[in-house]
């Protein structure tokens, strides 16, 4: 494609980075002056709860850097607070550009609002361009061969496998059209504070921004990578990448990630690309069944389970105080620090399922409103899977026991100790279910469960049973 002489407006998302990105190829390569912008969106940012929001935080800090590197080149970064919908029109038309170009965004909300901008935007006599970014394979790009979308993760990672060559890795060659970036004067970027929003802690966490905290974090993960299969389980261990939330708002390229796993080869590195596809696949699970963004079940015979839905469990597990110590370690985690190891996700969702009898939307909420690196289509997919009502999902029948689970992934209780300190004096077996220490054992220890450490809110093989019933009646009447 030729140069025009037309100028265009890139419109930054999730996607905070000026390297291998397709909107930004796309635009440098077709125009003679490209401008750059970034919206606050009000009518995301508005929807937080809590205003001292390290997700907020963490995009401030990596449209800065963005902001920063494109200032290097001569160019900047517009950045604006207000309703994107109308934003980008408005400096769309008052930078006089011919067309914007983003990437796409795969939730219903944000397709709703791309296509009131579109409609916009093309009243004005505008171009407005997105293109695949976030993701290796979108949409209907892997499909079974009676061109359905896959309800299975297995096959698709098989298909995808198979789909897979160097053309679906190859960076997009940004610099080469670099010189094409508008020259404009710096512009301010807004203060957290003036956006409603205050510091968070983390500065203090070992989970550095932008650019160029996701390529120090991925420098470090690729030494480990080949231990990834056997590391990943173990919460007290440095298993995983934590580059989840660098993926959630693209300051790496989920296609540099991808081609080092494929290139590397070997378990760990195939363990870790079968994650990344996961990604892709609850991306287009969503993309083909909306309707889990209303509330619904994937399986139609769970979506209205009869959950007892007790308040008071529901706080004790948001809170860390349900007793069982593993549950406890893994929530406190996530409300001190935003982040949540995986494996304990999956349990601490399955516990709140199947041991509370707590609708799983009530978990899904939660974790969408603490997890630093919350992404729709993943957390959805995920509180499905532990609920057993998604796609692929573990059998109903199959409920994880959180003693044996703390036992199997914790033997040690390191992890327990680090964010229960008041059962740190516990032995590596008493740790993982200290009401079953005697009274002389818990003076000896300085310690009263039920007074420095609660009782379980819950008996497991009790709540089991009631799990059970629920589901098998569910499952009855829809047969």
């Amino acid at each position: 494609m030729s140069v025009s002489t037309q100028r265009a407006l890139v419109w930054f998302r999730r996607d905070l980075r000026d390297y291998d990105h397709a909107a930004l190829y796309h635009a440098l390569k077709s125009s003679q002056e490209v401008y750059c912008a970034f919206i606050f969106d009000t009518e995301i940012l508005d929807r937080l709860p809590d205003r001292a929001d390290r997700r907020v935080e963490f995009i401030w800090e990596s449209v800065r850097e963005l902001k920063q590197a494109l200032q290097q080149q001569g160019a900047d970064l517009i950045v604006r607070h207000g309703a994107a919908r109308t934003e980008i029109p408005s400096l769309a038309k008052e930078l006089n550009v011919a067309a914007v170009y983003t990437n796409h965004d795969y939730e219903p909300a944000t397709k709703r609002r791309d296509a009131s901008v579109t409609d916009t935007l093309t009243n004005a006599g505008i171009a407005f361009h997105s293109f695949k970014d976030q993701v290796i394979f979108e949409r209907d790009e892997v499909l079974t061969q009676t061109c359905k979308p896959y309800g299975v993760f297995t096959p698709y990672k098989n298909a995808w496998l198979k789909k897979l060559n160097d053309f679906y890795l190859q960076p997009y060659p940004v610099d080469r059209y670099v010189k094409h970036l508008a020259k404009v004067t710096t512009t301010a970027l807004p203060e957290l504070e003036s956006m409603g929003f205050v510091r968070t802690n983390l500065g203090s966490m070992k989970l550095p921004a932008g650019m160029s905290g996701a390529q120090r974090l991925f420098e470090d993960f690729i030494e480990r990578m080949p231990m990834y299969q056997a590391a990943r389980e173990f919460p007290a261990v440095k298993g995983p990448s934590y580059l989840s939330v660098h993926l959630r708002f693209g300051t790496t390229s989920i296609r540099h990630l991808a081609r080092t796993a494929w290139q590397m080869g070997g378990a760990g590195a195939e363990t870790w690309l079968s994650e990344l596809i996961w990604r892709d696949f609850y991306f287009q699970v969503l993309h083909h069944h909306p309707h889990i963004a209303d509330g619904h079940t994937f399986k139609a015979e769970f979506n209205k389970l009869p959950f007892p839905n007790d308040e008071t469990l529901f706080q004790a597990w948001c809170n860390g105080r349900t007793g069982y110590p593993l549950i406890d370690a893994a929530m406190r985690q996530l409300n001190q620090t935003g982040w949540m190891h995986n494996r304990l996700r999956m349990v601490t969702a399955s516990f709140l399922v199947k041991d509370l009898l707590i609708d799983w939307r009530w978990g899904e909420r939660y974790f969408a409103d603490k997890l630093l690196d919350f992404d729709f289509s993943a957390n959805n997919g995920g509180w499905q899977w532990a609920a057993s009502t998604g796609c692929d999902a573990q059998p109903w029948f199959r409920i994880f026991n959180p003693v044996t689970q703390s036992e199997k992934f914790d033997a040690e209780g390191k992890f327990i100790r680090k964010y229960i300190p008041e059962l740190a004096a516990c032995n590596q077996k008493e740790i993982h279910a200290p009401w079953l220490m005697p009274a002389l054992r818990q003076h000896e220890l300085g310690i009263a469960i039920g007074k420095d450490y609660p009782m379980p809110v819950v008996d497991h093989a009790t709540q089991r049973a009631k799990t059970l019933s629920l589901y098998k009646q569910a499952s009855a009447a829809s047969a």
